[in-house]
């Protein structure tokens, strides 16, 4: 019964802490802090927490890194988290915790499809599975045109414990909430910022063919980002009182999504994913958008609308729609390949190509 109990206790405190890292960032940048200065902030973060643990794990084993993979993993760097990065912190100023949180529920199929343009994935719609993946994908992008155009009826819930919240993020909730040009354009910054990031997961996959230590590749591109976001940083921000943190709620913001989310986070979702597979891991990702509702009306006083609740709601079902239809397409592969060994092989062994949400990379 342990055994059974771990793996949905993992998986319930990793999603917790992508939660904890929309709740820390937005209430950084509500309390002030440039999102620039914060993205190199909690890369270095990473970036330092990592170098000792790869040089220990993977160091001796590893492949001899030569200049066109070091070339692909700098712009794989750049593109794939220091662009993306940076476009959701400008997002997350321009719009919620919460909506940052329903948007991932979109990255398994935004993945899918940049998959089928590559020509890495198939989609076959002559069948029930390849069915369920175009309605998955269109699904989504209803709920991101839902999220974006409407807000509808407002559920204001008394706000007492004022934790994370700022007497200057009035002003900008307000500017993000009552901008109706304002919010369509964080929607569309963020839904960019899962569309590199679902690029960076397809590609990297190439890259990691010629270079397979996982762990020193995290930690090449944790470190290629953080000089990439310092050149971005230092030059967009001049003022030296954006760069202090002090002991604060921006020092807080930087250690938990630099160490926790990165670290813990990562070596969580892989223990996971040897467990009981990347679709059980991928099936929990509306559980971040739970807990960041429910935590940001309390902790961060934020508004929520019936056309973010609908929005996300639609995300959710575009997102086990493609997941279903991926694991049925599955076991069709198995049942053709005629292998006593895989008809017997739990559902939890299923292979998903599509990436989940869950990455170090957030």
């Amino acid at each position: 019964m342990e055994r059974l109990k771990k793996p949905f206790l993992a998986v319930v405190l990793v999603q917790a802490i992508y939660a904890g890292m929309f709740l820390l960032s937005k209430a950084a940048f509500n309390g002030g802090m440039n999102n620039f200065v914060f993205i190199f902030y909690r890369q270095a973060a990473a970036t330092v927490f990592l170098i000792p643990l790869s040089m220990f794990i993977e160091w001796k084993t590893a492949p001899p890194l030569s200049f066109v993979t070091f070339c692909k993993i700098f712009m794989l760097s750049l593109f794939g988290i220091t662009l993306t990065l940076d476009l959701y912190g400008i997002a997350l100023i321009y719009t919620s915790a919460t909506l940052a949180a329903a948007t991932t529920n979109c990255l398994p199929v935004i993945t899918f499809f940049l998959a089928v343009l590559l020509g890495m994935e198939a989609l076959k719609l002559r069948t029930i599975p390849g069915v369920a993946k175009l309605v998955g994908i269109l699904i989504c992008t209803g709920g991101a045109a839902t999220l974006a155009f409407y807000n509808g009826p407002q559920f204001k819930i008394a706000c007492h414990l004022h934790i994370f919240y700022f007497h200057n993020s009035h002003e900008v909730e307000g500017h993000a909430q009552n901008s109706g040009k304002t919010w369509i354009k964080g929607c569309f910054l963020m839904l960019t910022s899962n569309t590199c990031w679902g690029l960076w997961l397809v590609l990297q996959v190439r890259v990691l063919k010629s270079y397979p230590s996982k762990l020193l590749f995290t930690t090449l591109q944790c470190l290629m980002s953080s000089v990439q976001s310092f050149v971005i940083a230092i030059v967009l921000v001049r003022d030296p009182h954006e760069w202090a943190l002090g002991w604060n709620l921006r020092l807080l913001a930087v250690v938990y999504c630099g160490i926790v989310v990165t670290g813990v986070s990562f070596y969580l979702q892989a223990w996971i994913i040897e467990k009981k597979g990347p679709v059980f891991l991928a099936m929990s990702t509306p559980l971040t958008l739970i807990f960041t509702i429910i935590s940001s009306v309390f902790l961060l006083c934020e508004i929520i609308t019936l056309g973010r609740i609908f929005g996300g709601l639609l995300l959710i079902g575009g997102l086990y729609s493609v997941l279903w239809g991926k694991s049925k397409e599955q076991k069709l592969l198995e049942e053709k390949s005629c292998l006593p060994t895989q008809a017997e092989k739990p559902d939890h062994q299923l292979k998903l190509a599509t990436v989940t949400p869950s990455s170090p990379l957030f």
